[in-house]
């Protein structure tokens, strides 16, 4: 077995056999980054690269304090490992067709946050419940680094977009969401077989990672009869 070295390893390594022993229940909430700071010795940084591996293996999905969820027939959807695995969790089968996948400038997009290069690799997908019955479409923009400069010819990382950006080393930590409706163009509305107009709810999502690296700006419209958010404050 490889020698774990790294801090950050060791300790998901140690939260990883407590979790898989039935010690801690898989799902339920891990105690906060300042404590588990003074459990292992070691700082918050460390302690949020942990739960990176960890969340990464599929183990937990961390929340933080305050922030917004996305709730699907009233179930919370956690983003961050990826709308279909959130949904086969409540067991909602569903498929996702993949629209478009190119590297394309987006210079309004990099103004915005301040990005070197305003070239972006553009993600669009449909997903559809197993009736067939489109229920959002899915956008995303993800840096152009060398290690992905060639996905549109070799496809995401099993059809994920967060296990490519764990591929190419970008762990989503934290981000800022906003929410509005708005009517679907003409495109949109034939993509989702629904009339041009009707109203869906426009998420849109930009995350970085603990370094604060830029890692996604996702771009959903999602259908109002399945999907809500939710705001929740303090622990």
């Amino acid at each position: 077995m490889p020698e774990i070295s790294l801090k950050h390893e060791r300790i998901a390594a140690s939260l990883a056999r407590e979790i898989r022993s039935g010690l801690v229940r898989r799902g339920a909430q891990l105690p906060g980054e300042v404590e588990l700071a003074k459990r292992f010795s070691v700082s918050r940084n460390t302690v949020r690269s942990a739960l990176a591996v960890l969340a990464e293996q599929g183990l937990i999905a961390t929340r933080t304090g305050k922030g917004s969820f996305v709730l699907f027939d009233g179930r919370p959807l956690d983003g961050r490992l990826g709308w279909t695995h959130a949904l086969a969790e409540h067991g909602v089968e569903t498929r996702l067709r993949t629209v478009k996948i190119a590297l394309e400038p987006d210079p309004d997009l990099a103004g915005r946050l301040g990005l070197e290069s305003p070239d972006v690799i553009v993600i669009e997908r449909l997903r559809q419940l197993a009736d067939g019955e489109a229920i959002s479409i899915e956008r995303s923009r993800i840096p152009a680094l060398s290690s992905l400069r060639d996905l549109p010819e070799r496809g995401l990382e099993n059809g994920s977009i967060t296990a490519t950006l764990h591929r190419a080393g970008l762990h989503l930590d934290h981000c800022e969401q906003r929410l509005r409706g708005r009517p679907l163009d003409a495109t949109e509305a034939g993509l989702l077989g629904r009339p041009e107009g009707t109203w869906f709810l426009h998420t849109e999502r930009t995350s970085w990672t603990a370094d604060d690296r830029f890692a996604e700006y996702a771009d959903g419209l999602l259908d109002p009869q399945h999907f809500e958010l939710s705001l929740t404050y303090g622990r």
